[in-house]
């Protein structure tokens, strides 16, 4: 296992619209969560220091609460912010987050690191879940 995911995802839109779609409460319920999961809440507190609250739910109507701050905000460049499951995940350990959207006119490269997963039980769980969490936000984004 590595203690690292490292993805990057080209997204036809500009990257304001790609920042935007990340930090908004409103725009994060569109779109954010692995697969079927969908996000019931989201709280975002968009500065270094700041606080969010994402709520999703599976089909099953089960519920997974994750948290987290906000280390670094650079608007619309990077974001870096700690992650820990509060409820519903086994995977209590604290990881970090770093998000780089590259401008690229009309388009979007994201890249995306999830580092600090040694102590996961499962770094290819939080693949598989960033994958298809770009997916969505690809989709919903350009769908737009």
């Amino acid at each position: 296992m590595t203690g690292e995911v490292r993805i990057e995802r080209v997204i036809d839109a500009p990257r304001d619209e790609v920042f935007r779609a990340w930090t908004d409460p409103e725009e994060l319920r569109r779109w954010w969560g692995p697969g079927e999961y969908a996000t019931r809440y989201a709280e975002v507190d968009l500065r270094p220091g700041g606080h969010y609250l994402l709520v999703i739910e599976g089909a099953e109507g089960d519920a997974m609460r994750l948290a987290g701050t906000f280390r670094e905000v650079v608007a619309p460049e990077r974001l870096v912010y700690s992650w820990r499951w509060v409820e519903g995940w086994s995977d209590p350990a604290e990881s970090i987050v770093t998000v780089e959207f590259e401008d690229l006119g009309e388009r979007t490269r994201v890249v995306l690191l999830h580092s600090a997963l040694d102590d996961s039980p499962d770094a290819d769980g939080y693949r598989m879940g960033w994958e298809s969490g770009l997916e969505k936000l690809a989709a919903t984004i350009e769908r737009s």
